[in-house]
């Protein structure tokens, strides 16, 4: 499988002519001056994004570069390049020179880094914001999220010293079994451009404190909070060498899945690159984890609390634009409660689509243009196959963003043979399905390709205890729409949105992190030589 369709297609982009610094408001331009001059690795007017390669931001000697741009006006914040096939050999090589101390620092030391590390995020979440905005086009409360969710994790890192503990016992008179958890080696963590800061924070902190150093590769289309984060890490006391940013499409991701030295790959993104990587990974002996595509579904039964339900729906389906891997994307609606959808597509009128700074803004605009037009693709899709467009956000119009990628909120009523319904949309657009029971919805449900999670909303215990035993998916809501387990427990989508059998962060981010040591031992008590001296009348027999 090859990825170089892709890579062609985004390297003719770079031959694009974009907006200037003065396309940005005030306030954006205020905000890319300030990054600029802040921060070593990355750049929001106009200049390059660096690789940070043994703890020095370095300007790329790269032939091809992809351009940054903001969302919302097309403006060129900065240029991004395909890394080196030298300059990934040189972070590789920092990642395995710095291991040979890193993992042999006390896990109090390690601990030290995870403790001052969650302090330097939270002082700096404004600028790792600021730049999710400008790059990814998230409002500025979603992309303060986006780094909240990244910190808990950090937060829990902290507490290595009690998740690193192995297992001891006697087995045997004198003899011991002890299993310890010792760090695979140099790992490598590729993002996705829909959380910026949450993803590389799922993977920098679990890789640090269990022992490991660490290649990130951040997307392409927004590496500015990765960059950000490097150097918190830094500041934090990260030694040189522990963690190196490499950029690039295809050829980088490549070169991950094939050195010698890289042990493990995370990877969050789309199926197809997910595939790619798991199935080259794997083959040259890595261990991957892979998130890749969702189809979430949220079940609406008619004795459910209606105001939260709807609200709920509502922020979960069209919240940072429907770009989030536990979006949800359906809703099916069981009995007498599709006669709420009325009150859903008025609900849904009132969300203010705007540029990510501005004030009351409830999302902004998709990533690039090819994700808006794909994702209007999909909802004239459904018309052409007879689905229903109850609320069309094609062809919106923002004051103020005339060349912005905005979609605005769309609801669309569809069966389960829709292209619509079959595909990953990713965008502001709800898919509605009418069942006639929860039996007919969970069927729905279990049907579906896609596992990483499902709501329902309901006031009924019976009705949630049987829709979680018998729902088929990894994460389950009740009442919840969104329901991402808190990094003191571990990801669990499951079916076609995963491959690989360890989770991230959590109690399942140790263990894809660390292998098992074990160590059997005899001393005899008999041989001990330290037994206390005699003083009676030695006896000649």
């Amino acid at each position: 499988m090859s990825l170089a369709p892709r890579t062609i297609r985004l390297n003719l982009i770079s031959c694009r002519t974009y907006a200037t610094l003065s396309g940005l408001n005030s306030v954006s331009r205020a905000k890319a001056e300030k990054l600029s001059t802040d921060w070593k690795g990355t750049n929001a007017t106009g200049g390059n994004t660096k690789n940070y390669i043994g703890g020095e931001f370095v300007e790329s000697k790269a032939t091809v570069w992809h351009d940054v741009v903001d969302p919302s006006t097309q403006t060129l914040l900065t240029r991004v390049p395909e890394t080196t096939s030298s300059e990934f050999e040189q972070a590789v090589d920092a990642a395995s020179q710095a291991y040979k101390n890193w993992s042999k620092q006390s896990v109090l030391s390690r601990q030290r880094f995870a403790i001052e590390l969650q302090n330097q995020i939270r002082q700096n979440a404004d600028a790792l914001a600021g730049s999710i905005v400008l790059e990814q086009g998230k409002t500025l409360t979603d992309a303060h999220g986006d780094v909240l969710r990244g910190l808990q994790v950090v937060e829990t890192a902290v507490g290595i010293t009690s998740t690193l503990l192995g297992d001891k016992m006697e087995v045997s008179k004198d003899m011991d079994t002890e299993v310890r958890k010792v760090p695979l080696g140099v790992c490598a963590s590729i993002a996705p451009f829909n959380f910026p800061a949450m993803i590389p924070l799922w993977t920098i902190p679990m890789a640090a404190v269990t022992g490991n150093t660490l290649v990130l590769k951040p997307s392409e289309r927004d590496p500015g909070a990765a960059m950000i984060i490097a150097e918190l890490c830094e500041r934090a006391g990260l030694p040189a060498g522990v963690v190196n940013v490499v950029h690039g499409t295809a050829p980088t991701v490549n070169a991950i899945c094939d050195h010698p030295a890289i042990k493990a790959i995370s990877f969050v993104g789309g199926d197809h690159a997910g595939r790619h990587i798991y199935e080259r990974g794997t083959k040259n002996g890595k261990r991957v984890q892979a998130n890749m595509g969702a189809k979430n579904h949220a079940v609406l039964m008619p004795d459910a609390n209606k105001n939260l339900a709807l609200n709920s729906i509502i922020g979960a389906a069209f919240g940072a634009a429907g770009q989030r891997c536990m979006a949800v994307s359906v809703v099916v609606l069981v009995g007498t409660a599709q006669s709420w959808l009325p009150e859903l597509v008025e609900r849904a009128k009132k969300l203010k689509v705007n540029g990510g700074f501005e004030s009351g803004a409830d999302f902004g605009p998709l990533i690039s243009l090819a994700a808006k037009r794909r994702v209007e693709g999909l909802i004239a899709s459904a018309e052409e196959e007879g689905g229903r467009i109850h609320l069309d956000g094609r062809g919106i119009s923002v004051p103020g963003y005339p060349n912005g990628n905005f979609v605005g909120p769309t609801i669309v009523e569809a069966v389960t043979t829709m292209k619509c319904y079959r595909e990953e949309i990713f965008g502001p657009a709800l898919t509605v399905i009418s069942a006639d029971n929860l039996d007919d919805a969970l069927d729905i449900i279990n049907a579906n390709f896609y596992g990483n999670g499902a709501v329902i909303f309901t006031q009924s215990g019976a009705t949630a205890r049987k829709f979680e035993t018998e729902v088929n998916v990894g994460q389950v809501g009740i009442n919840v729409p969104i329901p991402v387990p808190l990094p003191m427990f571990a990801w669990s989508g499951n079916k076609g949105s995963v491959l690989g059998d360890i989770g991230f962060y959590g109690k399942s981010g140790i263990n894809f992190y660390t292998q098992n040591k074990t160590t059997t031992s005899l001393w005899r008590a008999e041989d001990a030589v330290g037994n206390r001296a005699s003083v009676n009348m030695p006896i000649l027999n």
